[in-house]
């Protein structure tokens, strides 16, 4: 047993903690959890906690069922939404066989298996994500359109608004759990919210969002209100973007920066960011995972549509931030495709590994798009060699379902069945007759 192991048993026990929660992912982002009693923990480390993987979406096959949860002792922390009577803790697990062997489909494994090429290749992977997301006065009849809690807009100041008293409320709650927060705001939509994580490794940053999830879903039953991460709930109110900060480091050093570089970028940089750009139509269905999310791509309000890049351009797919000369550590690509119903470990490993081949390819960046993408004709687009994003997920499904990279990314296990995943919800979405359509074709003169 190692010596965080002994930590996590010692402080169980001098906080009287009562149960511990185990977290892990499905395929499609869903947080899973089983609780156990705080004498049974000791084993869990050293043997795992069993369980039937195949009714585990995505997880495994039923011939091949059992499967062991192992806690990450790293990530223990206690639940400040439980009080401290009867305290309740959570660590995230890897999942793993019976035989010891990681499992071919588990989300986060699958990062680490991206985050360890990286490794090989000398960096280490940084990431820094803006959140939002809506808050919605409760309603259990799902065939209604939401009402949200307020009418504000962007950076908003509204007094004694629910909205204030809800960021800090779950600011407070993760600041708890060791998640730092750095801004927090109104956003433009009528009761949509922001949250932005400071910057930590990919790895900690997707169990911290995962965490993030839990901690906006407690606060709003605590206060009566509805939380949605829904990508676009709302028809004429933009959608809940999570647009993603990404840089690498070469030990202290930040890879991306090169004050003699073109923008402030090094060699490096452009590469990754070619990367990202040339692979970018194969990995939407993983950063996009949902028949709505193409309604925020394509809904405009600065939801990137299209396949390019630009110095503070915020429609481009890539924005470049600026940074002071004095913070060259801060270099970094913004990449504006993510939703905030993305499974973090899927889509933080297809980032990586896209813009990781661009470096090992030696990709060359194309010129940036110096004007608003969205006013160009198409036939613009097609001289500045601007590529869509896909217009749909069944689009998405069949690009990625050609790309050698997300099969490798992915493994072939997770690969085929999130590609079925996503083609029964497909299947499922076409089926249905929506308001729209009956108020279009059955209107009464």
């Amino acid at each position: 047993m190692d010596r965080q192991q002994e930590y996590v048993l010692r402080s169980i026990e001098e906080r009287g903690v009562r149960f511990v929660r185990l977290w892990f992912t499905d395929v499609v982002g869903t947080l899973k959890s089983v609780a156990i009693a705080p004498a049974e923990l000791e084993d869990a480390f050293e043997e795992g906690i069993g369980f039937d993987g195949s009714s585990i979406q995505g997880l495994t096959r039923v011939y091949e069922s059992d499967m062991l949860a192992r806690p990450d002792a790293a990530t223990f922390q206690l639940l400040p939404w439980r009080g401290e009577s009867n305290p309740v803790a959570r660590m995230f697990c890897d999942i793993t066989t019976r035989d010891g062997e990681p499992a071919r489909s588990d989300p986060r494994t699958i990062l680490k298996r991206a985050l360890a090429k990286a490794a090989d290749m000398g960096f280490t992977c940084y990431v820094h994500p803006e959140v939002e997301f809506y808050l919605f006065y409760p309603e259990t009849d799902p065939e209604k359109v939401p009402v949200p809690i307020d009418s504000a807009s962007y950076f908003d100041h509204v007094s004694r608004s629910t909205a204030h008293d809800f960021r800090r409320e779950a600011i407070l709650n993760l600041e708890e759990m060791g998640i730092s927060v750095e801004f927090s705001h109104h956003e433009a939509g009528p009761g949509q919210n922001e949250i932005d994580l400071r910057y930590s490794d990919a790895l900690s940053m997707a169990d911290n969002l995962m965490t993030f999830r839990a901690v906006i879903e407690e606060v709003a039953i605590q206060q009566g209100v509805q939380a949605s991460f829904m990508p676009k709930p709302l028809i004429e109110a933009p959608g809940s973007g999570m647009h993603t900060h990404i840089s690498l480091f070469e030990g202290e050093h930040n890879a991306f920066a090169d004050p003699t570089g073109p923008y402030g970028l090094s060699k490096t940089g452009r590469q990754f960011m070619a990367g990202l750009l040339r692979h970018a139509r194969e990995i939407t269905a993983i950063t996009n995972q949902h028949v709505n999310s193409y309604k925020r791509l394509w809904g405009g309000d600065e939801a990137p549509s299209y396949v390019c890049w630009g110095p503070g351009n915020r429609s481009a797919l890539i924005r470049l931030p600026g940074y002071k000369p004095a913070k060259v550590q801060s270099a970094r690509l913004e990449y504006r495709a993510l939703d905030s119903a993305v499974n973090p470990y899927l889509a933080f490993a297809a980032m990586l590994r896209a813009g990781l081949a661009g470096i090992e390819g030696d990709y060359e960046l194309p010129e940036p798009a110096d004007t608003d993408v969205f006013l160009m004709s198409d036939m613009e687009r097609k001289v500045a060699g601007i590529e869509a994003l896909p217009g749909s997920l069944v689009e998405a499904i069949g690009v990625m379902r050609q790309s050698e990279l997300v099969a490798e990314t992915l493994g072939e296990d997770c690969f085929d069945y999130f590609i079925r995943d996503k083609q029964h919800e497909w299947q499922q979405y076409r089926r249905q007759v929506t308001p729209a359509e009956r108020r279009r074709f059955l209107s009464t003169y």
